[in-house]
């Protein structure tokens, strides 16, 4: 926010609901996006101590959580896992965020740096990104061949599956956005010094291939989207949005001690829902 300049006087103001509308109407500050962010910020708060709980549930139930967030380029993922993990405790929790594959690497069967980073007992992971870049964006850049793609699409459901029947708990996001909200928000990463490193060749090229990113993405909802481990689409046009129904979502989806009954952890269905075979 812009520096104020307040008087003596102005800041008595700040006391009262009423005194501090008032200011900020004369200061020619747009309340009602000055409501909507306190409104926001709010219920952040509110649904991190509730993650809280569900950490320490998880910790002393020995659990193991895996959270995959995908999605096109710019949707958000990096920065709704933030908000996931603001306050948690690090011990217990990690974030995945794997560069290209190692030459030894490339050599080994392909899900096997991704087992290595699945939970232990009592933790938390999230994976920003995972092995579904094989789904979606190896095949649309031409970083596997077509044997590849297809070997992956016939393994991966089993794949999960082993993951949930050794007691591993899977949830898979999808940021879905829109392609002028991605173009809107690749400009400001290029407009900001501090965001210039979140450009990268593959983001250069989005745009242009759009289509075939949504192709492929079809393809990988039909193929991997099941009863065990179905797909969670997220509207994410709307970043604050996205990040508070994703995070209700997750405690909806799980019991832990002392969960707030009286709190809304149900997801608003118009930003989170299931995806539905065609």
């Amino acid at each position: 926010m812009k520096n104020l300049n307040l008087t003596n006087d102005e800041l008595s103001l700040i006391n009262s609901k009423e005194g501090m509308l008032k200011l900020l109407k004369s200061k020619k500050i747009n309340v009602k996006k000055v409501l909507k962010t306190l409104k926001y910020e709010k219920e952040l708060d509110q649904l991190q101590v509730e993650l809280l709980k569900l950490q320490g549930d998880i910790v002393k139930n020995n659990k193991r959580v895996v959270v995959i967030f995908e999605g096109r380029d710019a949707a958000g993922k990096g920065g709704t896992i933030r908000r996931f993990i603001e306050h948690l405790n690090p011990r217990s929790n990690r974030v995945v965020a794997l560069a290209k594959p190692t030459e030894k690497e490339r050599g080994q069967w392909y899900f096997q740096r991704y087992i290595k980073q699945l939970p232990n007992e009592g933790e938390l992971v999230f994976f920003d990104r995972s092995w579904y870049n094989r789904a979606v964006v190896e095949p649309v850049n031409g970083f596997c061949d077509e044997s590849q793609y297809k070997l992956f699409l016939s393994q991966v459901v089993e794949f999960e599956n082993m993951i949930k029947d050794s007691g591993i708990t899977l949830v898979k996001f999808w940021l879905d956005t829109s392609k002028e909200e991605q173009a809107e928000r690749f400009q400001d990463r290029l407009n900001s010094p501090l965001k210039l490193w979140k450009i990268s060749p593959i983001d250069k090229n989005a745009q242009e291939l759009w289509d075939v990113y949504t192709q492929y993405r079809d393809e990988m909802f039909r193929n991997t989207h099941t009863k065990n481990n179905p797909w969670i689409i997220v509207q994410a046009d709307n970043k604050k949005s996205a990040r508070l129904e994703s995070i209700r979502y997750v405690l909806n989806y799980f019991d832990y001690y002392k969960k707030n009954k009286k709190l809304k952890l149900k997801p608003d269905t118009d930003i989170v829902k299931k995806y539905k075979n065609k």
